[in-house]
């Protein structure tokens, strides 16, 4: 319905961007359709089911479903096995029933949601990382050995020889330590040198003494961990010459995961290093603990790598939290002296002496020498969750012609299947968020490292035993470096080998750009490198979704795409929720920069019976769940929504560059946001080729911002520097503070001091050319001295984004609370006529009470509970009347009286009842009632005297689930939250009027009701989460029902 409101005309409109906003939030286009997860669940499939799943999603306006063959571990196994002849009909079947349809077909680019793999992948093809062998020779002799590889499908990669460093074997152990403990049983195994022993940790405080016959210098501290996960902090003490205990290091133990898909070295040693202390008695305090196992212990004289496994992604970030310092370690003490390191000058490569068999022979010089045998293995994951059938190792993630490999073992079957007519409908390939752990090598990567950074990284291997290699700083750039490229790759062969193949094939490659347990790569990047990409929050639990979704949007205004999708309300609560318990938070993904919806989840009915297949996780989306056949206003509001969101660019004045790490997970917000400001991370790759438009940083994308601000690091290659050096002489603004040094060993040392001149260029003075260098105060004091007023000025609790194109603004505007609330904001506008679109009703009006003040457009707003607007300025201002920018409502009569209703389950037969007054469904004395769930028709008749009024609405008061209101043969939408309000002018008659008002709730008091003692089931469905003494949830037309008028 179109206003003109105080004099305003919709002819005044000079901006074009704001006529085609209008038509795209009247009639949304097809981009703004939601998706669907459509999880095939245990090959429980029918054709017959696919078709009515499809049907009913075009019904309700879904778009794309993504189809993802996956063990949701509730139900039992069907008979459609995935990746037989059965299967691959039913697959091709669902492409051409969406092509009948209307709709599109997106695929899971493997069985299960998790990743990229297959039976059809080999151990060579898989993910792999290095793995070693060594022996201690003694010089000035030929020696001959026959290697064994140390683990299955092993690849050669190198065979190498190095002087034993100093001190290399002068462990505690070796030393007849005297150990003792009061909680630790057996405390002595942890020092016996045999990896076969374990020792139970307690959870409680635990000391562990180890005295000596003499004095020992130790450099590291190594702990094992046996076959239990294990977490604790450790602190390491000595008794110093005073004969006090004096604490030497600390150590956080953290091996709480140890499934393979955070890692390949599953229990891998925790290492930390310190400078050289002499002692003879030393202690090991255990706090914090979780309870666990050990295996050994080493305090030793030989230097290592502080973190070598975790640098080295042996071991991944093992928890679902996604941080900004997930894989940020202590320094490495550096050695006080050369012996006590590997000289990279004297690692002598023995590849070529040794035969295909293993057999080595060497004539070796004089000393002490190591013989480092060293290899590529599986890391041994495999795609999840699928059944037995579908399952195989990962695809290599580094290798575009392995990923490209796997496309075709795969998406390229089904291509072959389909009928080329129909592949039209087949539009997105797969990857969901990844949940797959690291790879530290690939074919072909020592040659690749080397033209990458100019260095040969073979002699840096030893750096993966924990030996330190030139010096520890020169060994963690070798780290750094291998974790860098690792990620380049991963982005660049895996990501952009499946995009380039999808292109090929007329498709486009879709992602989720983040990982929890174990991800590898960075996430700009990653995502990026995709067609299409998406975040994910969930439904019920506030903290997942934050970073995801974030990461996503990101990525996305960086790069360019202009849909930002997000997996949207996956959950544990089944059967519990409806269309208006998601606004909320929907309305706040949409505020961290999301566009589009990917609802999770609809799980593939293959009957009828009711509510049918289910799992633990996600919101039901299905044609079995009570209201979906109801849903479509939901999904109108969704889609004008994200017609506008889809419009224009997001107005962010801050960019956090994440730096250069890699795994990077997140970005750092340090220093904290401002209120009324937005943001984007932004990586190296974009910011190397940003620009600077009138004081702003321009990216090719369109998107711009105010300051950059830098990761409070110490480090940052000279490249990036250099570029960020140019921005601000152009007129950027720049805070944080000058970094020392590169975290690269590519041209070292020269880097360094390329690294340090720039910084004296640039940190020596406030400002650099045009712009200005801040560092060590608040960003919003640095935006106020460039003059970068608040974007939007809001109360707590209320969320927005703004997007713009031209000289047209769209703010979004949320109000996160379950109560009405009043409040006046201003917009960084002036100079324009603000309107108001409310996205349910599809309404729009100008707002007449507003004033112009301090660069801002002010204005009273008001909003119910939950409400969200869309705040418009796309015309030239009228002059602001003072009238009420929002109507009033005021009742003008009661609709009372007896109320038939009809219940029509579908799990049982229809009946009637008669209510002599409106009351909750799961408070009443009749059990089917009482446990009702499904559809129910209220009828009543009232009398209306002669209309009075031309703004008449009928409200139903309150109601528990949707409702449809038909007066006097006319049917009015859906109505899915409050208020449950119809305007009624054009349908109200004189005299007696006949009304109907169909409400649908959930699934979940008929659950509970089968639930109950001697109760005769008439549900079924694969998962439970309920029980008898389950509380009910109010239900049906509480009222009370009223007329209003609206002034």
């Amino acid at each position: 319905m179109l206003l003109g409101i105080a004099g305003y005309s919709y002819s005044q409109q000079t901006d074009s961007p704001g006529k085609n906003w209008e038509a795209a939030f009247l009639s949304p286009p097809e981009s703004t359709k939601p998706w669907v997860y459509w999880y095939w669940d245990n090959d429980n499939i029918s054709k017959e089911g696919i078709t009515k799943d499809l049907e009913a999603m075009a019904q309700v306006g879904i778009g794309e479903a993504l189809i993802g063959n996956i063990v949701g571990g509730a139900s039992s196994k069907g008979k459609v096995t995935v990746l037989s002849e059965d299967w691959w009909s039913c697959m091709v079947h669902a492409i051409t029933e969406a092509k009948r349809l209307g709709m599109k077909i997106g695929v899971f680019n493997c069985p299960g949601w998790s990743q990229s793999g297959g039976p059809w992948v080999k151990p060579e093809q898989t993910m792999r990382y290095l793995v070693s062998t060594e022996l201690q020779v003694t010089g000035g002799q030929s020696f001959a050995y026959a290697f064994k590889p140390p683990t299955e499908n092993f690849q050669l990669v190198s065979v190498q020889a190095f002087p034993v460093p100093a001190e290399d074997n002068d462990g505690v152990s070796t030393k007849s330590p005297v150990v003792s403990s009061k909680g630790m049983n057996n405390a002595q195994w942890l020092f016996d040198g045999d990896p076969n022993t374990e020792v139970v940790v307690p959870a409680t405080e635990q000391q562990l003494e180890i005295k000596l016959n003499s004095v020992a210098t130790v450099r590291s501290l190594q702990i094992t961990p046996g076959n239990d996960p294990v977490t604790a902090d450790c602190d390491l003490e000595a008794i110093n010459d005073k004969g006090a205990w004096q604490r030497i290091t600390h150590l956080h133990i953290d091996r709480s995961n140890m499934d393979i898909a955070v890692g390949p070295m599953r229990y891998g040693p925790v290492v930390i290093s310190f400078p050289a202390v002499k002692a003879q008695t030393f202690r090991l305090r255990f706090t914090n603990g979780k309870g666990g196992k050990l295996r050994e212990i080493e305090l030793s004289g030989a230097p290592r790598l502080t973190a070598y496994v975790e640098k080295q992604l042996g071991k991944m970030w093992p928890y679902a939290e996604v941080r900004p310092d997930s894989y940020t370690w202590p320094a490495t003490a550096e050695p006080e002296h050369k012996s006590l390191v590997v000289d990279p000058a004297r690692v002598i490569d023995l590849s070529t002496k040794v035969d295909k068999s293993g057999n080595l022979n060497w004539a070796v010089p004089a000393g002490e020498w190591i013989i480092l045998y060293t290899g590529m293995t599986p890391t041994g994951v495999t795609n999840s969750p699928t059944t037995t059938e579908g399952s195989g190792l990962e695809i290599d993630k580094m290798n575009k012609q392995l990923a490209q490999f796997h496309f075709d073992a795969f998406i390229g079957e089904l291509l072959k299947r389909t009928p080329a007519e129909d592949r039209v409908a087949l539009r997105h390939v797969v990857a969901d968020s990844y949940e797959k752990g690291s790879e530290n090598w690939t074919d072909g990567l020592g040659e690749d490292f080397k033209r990458t950074y100019g260095y040969d990284p073979y002699p840096f291997l030893p750096v993966l035993t924990g030996r330190i290699v030139a010096s520890a700083d020169r060994s963690d750039r070798f780290l750094w470096d291998l974790r860098r490229l690792v990620a380049d790759r991963i982005a660049s062969n895996y990501v952009g080998g499946l995009r380039e193949r999808c292109q090929q094939n007329g498709l486009r490659l879709w992602l989720e750009n983040y990982g929890h347990w174990g991800f590898p790569g960075e996430f700009l990047s990653y995502g990026g490198a995709s067609d299409d990409l998406g975040g994910e929050f969930w439904y019920g639990v506030p903290s997942l979704g934050p970073v995801e979704v974030r990461c996503a949007s990101s990525a996305g205004h960086t790069y360019g795409k202009k849909v930002v999708s997000a997996e949207a309300f996956t959950s544990g609560l089944s059967f519990t929720q409806m269309p208006r318990n998601l606004k909320t938070r929907g309305d706040w993904a949409w505020s961290e920069g999301i566009n589009h919806f990917v609802m999770h989840v609809y799980i593939h009915q293959p009957d009828d019976r009711k509510p049918g297949m289910s799992a633990w996780f996600g919101t039901d989306f299905n044609r079995n769940n009570t209201w979906f056949t109801q849903s479509k206003t939901y999904f109108d509001y969704i889609r004008r929504s994200c017609a506008l969101l889809q419009q224009g660019h997001t107005v962010a004045d801050v960019a956090y560059f994440i730096g250069e790490d890699a795994p990077k997970m997140t970005g750092d917000k340090d220093p904290a946001l401002p209120p009324g400001y937005n943001y984007d991370f932004i990586n190296a790759e974009m910011l190397a080729k940003a620009r600077v438009v009138n004081d702003r940083i321009v990216l090719a994308s369109g998107a711009s911002y105010a300051v950059l601000v830098l990761p409070p690091k110490e480090t940052m290659r000279p490249e990036i520097l250099k570029k960020i050096v140019a921005l601000v002489a152009d007129g950027a603004c720049v805070l944080g503070n000058a970094p020392a040094h590169s975290p690269s060993g590519r041209d070292y040392p020269f880097c360094d001091t390329r690294v340090q001149a720039l910084a004296k260029e640039l940190w020596g003075f406030k400002m650099v050319g045009k712009g200005h260098v801040f560092t060590g105060i608040g960003l919003k004091k640095v935006l106020r001295q460039i003059g970068v007023a608040e974007d939007c000025v809001l109360g707590k609790d209320f969320l927005y984004t703004h997007r713009q194109e031209g000289n047209a603004h769209c703010y979004f505007v949320s109000n996160q609370l379950d109560i009405a609330r009043k409040d006046t904001m201003a917009f960084r506008v002036t100079g324009l006529q603000p309107e108001l679109w409310d996205a349910v009703t599809g309404q729009i009006k100008a707002l007449p009470n507003y004033a112009i003040s301090n660069g801002k457009t002010v204005i009273p707003l008001e909003f119910g509970p939950g409400d969200s607007w869309f705040i418009i300025f796309r015309n030239k201002a009228t002059v602001a009347d003072g009238k009420e920018n929002f109507e009033q409502f005021q009742p003008v009569q009661a609709v009372e009286g007896n109320w038939t209703v009809d219940f029509n389950p579908g799990y049982a037969k229809p009946f009637q009842a008669t209510f002599a007054r409106l009351t909750d469904w799961s408070q009443h004395d009749d059990p089917q009632i009482k446990y009702y769930s499904g559809t129910a028709t209220y009828s009543s008749t009232f009398t209306c005297d002669d209309k009075k009024d031309s703004s008449l609405y009928l409200d139903l008061g309150q109601v528990e689930g949707l409702a449809t209101v038909r007066l006097n043969g006319k049917e009015y939408p859906t109505l899915w939250r409050y208020p449950y309000r119809v305007n009624i002018s054009n349908q109200l008659q004189p005299g007696e009027n006949e009304l109907e008002v169909t409400v649908v709730n959930c699934w979940w008091n008929r659950l509970v009701g089968d639930a109950q003692p001697g109760a005769k089931p008439v549900t079924w469905t694969a998962f439970t989460n309920w029980h008898a003494d389950s509380k009910l949830q109010p239900a049906g037309l509480l009222g009370p029902v009223n007329i209003l008028t609206a002034k």
